[in-house]
């Protein structure tokens, strides 16, 4: 199985990586930093893992297509693809910039569209593939200070319903996963009472692992999920519930 996963150098995305490598399918990291990428590849390199690594804006149309194209070249197909790639630029909405909005629009949701859109040329053809978005459960509830970031993975959530639609017919998968408070790089910069206090609002009272939205990817990537199209489903102990 050939994974292609955005914004895969660190983080949630090098997580879900190193699972599917495990699981011995063969990752495609995309990054925009070459360093990180190939930090990233060789991390899975020295477990003995199978793994690819380009360099690539999301954002930029032309370079995605180049892409894509290499990659298809180099595996034959793409299987899964799983749209990761993200920013934030936090800020309360009368302070917030225009170029603070749409920075994260851009790449957040535009960059969504634009790997999703190359992707279903190839899958499409192979008639079958899943893509999954990482959505977040802050395009579900909203965050005061990231409306930008909000409207972009509420964006997300419904671009996703509606691929779901248009590619159920080609037997193309599309889900969105919305995960909560994960600890990863950027959350170890908080201070500890913040974090606290983010875990007595969850109901499972602790914050997710980047290793917990590997396995659901894992799941929504494979036949045991043949049936599951169109949904967004929540990682985050139960912050969330609709």
């Amino acid at each position: 199985m050939t994974v292609v996963i955005t914004g895969a150098a660190r983080g949630i995305g090098f997580a879900i990586a190193e699972a599917f490598a495990g699981q011995g399918a063969h990752p495609v990291i995309i990054d925009i930093n070459k360093q990180v990428v190939d930090e990233a590849m060789q991390k899975l390199q020295d477990k003995g893992y199978s793994v690819s690594g380009y360099v690539g804006d999301v954002t930029n149309s032309s370079q995605m297509d180049e892409v894509f194209s290499a990659i298809i070249e180099e595996r034959g197909k793409i299987d899964c693809l799983i749209n990761n790639a993200g920013i934030t630029r936090d800020n309360l909405l009368l302070r917030m910039r225009e170029e603070e909005w749409r920075m994260v629009l851009e790449i957040n949701l535009t960059g969504t569209f634009i790997c999703t859109q190359k992707v279903f040329k190839y899958m499409m053809k192979a008639r079958s593939g899943s893509i999954i978005n990482i959505a977040s459960v802050i395009g579900i509830m909203g965050n005061a200070g990231q409306a930008n970031y909000a409207a972009s993975k509420g964006g997300i959530i419904a671009f996703t319903k509606s691929c779901a639609k248009e590619f159920a017919s080609r037997n193309i998968r599309v889900n969105a996963v919305a995960p909560g408070f994960i600890e990863t790089e950027m959350t170890a910069k908080l201070p500890e009472s913040v974090v606290e206090g983010y875990a007595k609002a969850i109901p499972l009272q602790k914050m997710g692992k980047p290793e917990d939205v590997a396995k659901l990817c894992l799941f929504l990537a494979s036949e045991e999920s043949a049936y599951i199209t169109g949904q967004t489903i929540a990682i985050d102990g139960g912050l969330v519930m609709h």
